[in-house]
């Protein structure tokens, strides 16, 4: 069966969803049911495809990492001994009227009010538009327009959610109201009762030990509905899961102010993340600069749960290219757990995994080279310009044809174009592989760089061996996915 339009998001050859035996029901003999067949679940089949559809040699591309890995250490370790990124504090002063018009009122204002305008239309088709993702935009707005489109979005502007993020405005709202009603006096209390005074307005503090962790737990909970729950296109399933976000958000911000957002709401994390490699920033005397993206990366703030955020992104990426293998299918089709419960373990072991590797690279530095007061934390920003390059390999088909399609369906125009591949298969090829290098040798680039300003010089490239071993363990899993 051939799943309809906007649910067959397999987008030609090359470009993923599930090929081969998945596609077509299973193969002779096996009593398995490609649950991808159902349109409000195939929504979520993504970008990576198989060999047969990818016209790359696999020798070539492991072969072409491996030695972009390997040149690119080796010449770091002749001709770059000393750091060279400085964080925050560099860049190049963009002219003042510019930064003026980007930090006025009415600019914020602006976004703000886009942000909620664009909300308050994906609960109205939530609530009144037919449940088919084929001609509802809500599911498509979602999982393709917030979630893919936030990575070009940050890379180019810098963290766009910040400024846009409705339930910031939401919370101000809120704020702005409680400040404004009037306390009415307590007449029918007794004098001789202690009278009440009313709680100050202000905001307990966020504790430090908290960091990113509640964007981890975010971000997971938003990549299992996504991935595993039955029906994730439902306009019943994203109005519950949405409407939880929603009050326990809110909820969480009026008990420890504006600041929370900044911790605990994924979508902040997740572009503040990325737009740590925009040339758009802040020095830290607060001017508007142009940079070297990896002056930015170096300045990822160490926090509490930074590695967990790093490692869901790169986990859950890993396992929704995995999730359309017809060998993973037919384990989850047939486990005596249930599809869902077993989906749940498959997303659970890939974040694991990717987790546990990075935190045996980090005791292997430590071993090497020496203790560090955050080991763990310290190369985390290494593994960000990985996760953009499997992001970029994984939903660029995604983004470039389902996102304007998505647009159109939500101006209200009913003939909307079935997708069209972006690129041929070479095309696309070259681009998933290129990506999925590309991120890890930047990876490389910015582990050397703060490996040679922690440690002393005798031991600063070797305690990189651990780094690139684990790099070239994510480029054998990345690689593998694409040409597998």
């Amino acid at each position: 069966m051939t799943p309809p339009r906007l649910a067959d998001l397999s987008l030609g050859p090359g470009a993923g969803g599930c090929p081969g035996p998945c596609a077509g029901g299973g193969r002779a003999g096996q009593d398995v049911v490609p649950y991808l067949a159902d349109p409000s679940t195939t929504l979520l089949a993504h970008g990576i495809g198989s060999q047969h559809d990818l016209p790359i040699s696999p020798f070539y591309a492991f072969a072409g990492a491996f030695a972009a890995l390997f040149v690119s250490f080796l010449a770091l370790g002749l001709l770059w001994s000393t750091s060279r990124f400085r964080g925050a504090r560099s860049g190049l002063a963009l002219p003042v009227r510019l930064q003026r018009v980007a930090d006025a009122p009415a600019t914020r204002t602006t976004l703000r009010g886009l942000g909620l305008t664009a909300a308050l239309a994906l609960l109205l088709h939530l609530l009144l538009g037919p449940d088919d993702p084929a001609r509802n935009p809500a599911p498509g707005a979602v999982y393709v327009l917030l979630w893919v489109g936030l990575v070009p979005a940050s890379l180019l502007l810098g963290p766009v959610w910040r400024l846009v993020n409705p339930l910031r405005t939401l919370h101000r709202l809120a704020v702005a109201l409680r400040r404004r009603a009037p306390h009415r006096p307590l007449t029918h209390r007794p004098l001789t009762h202690r009278p009440l005074t009313h709680r100050p307005l202000t905001d307990r503090p966020l504790p430090a030990r908290l960091g990113q962790w509640p964007a981890a737990v975010g971000l997971f909970g938003f990549t299992w509905l996504e991935l595993v729950s039955p029906d994730p296109a439902s306009t019943t399933t994203l109005l519950i899961a949405l409407g939880c976000f929603v009050v326990g958000q809110l909820a969480l911000a009026a008990r420890y102010g504006e600041k929370w957002f900044a911790a605990g709401d994924p979508f902040e994390a997740y572009s503040d993340l990325l737009a740590r490699l925009s040339p758009l920033g802040r020095r830290t005397d607060g001017r508007l600069v142009l940079r070297n993206p990896f002056h930015g990366l170096d300045a990822t703030p160490e926090r509490p749960g930074l590695v967990a955020v790093v490692c869901v992104l790169l986990g859950s990426t890993a396992y929704d290219g995995y999730s359309d293998n017809p060998s993973w299918i037919n384990a989850i089709q047939t486990s005596p757990l249930g599809r869902t419960p077993t989906a749940t373990l498959g997303l659970l072991g890939s974040i694991a995994l990717v987790a546990a590797l990075y935190c045996v690279c980090a005791a292997a530095t430590r071993l090497v080279s020496g203790p560090h007061p955050r080991p763990l934390t310290a190369f985390a920003h290494s593994l960000v310009p990985i996760a953009l390059g499997y992001l970029v390999a994984h939903y660029f088909s995604l983004l470039v044809t389902e996102g304007p399609r998505t647009v159109i369906m939500a101006v209200g125009t009913d003939n909307a174009s079935e997708p069209l591949p972006p690129l041929g298969p070479g095309g696309l090829a070259a681009l998933q592989v290129i990506a999925v290098v590309t991120g890890h040798v930047l990876g490389v680039i910015a582990a050397h760089d703060r490996s040679v300003r922690l440690f002393p010089p005798a031991k600063a490239v070797a305690g990189q061996l651990p780094l690139l071993a684990l790099m070239i363990t994510y480029t054998i899993g990345g690689l593998s996915l694409l040409l597998n």
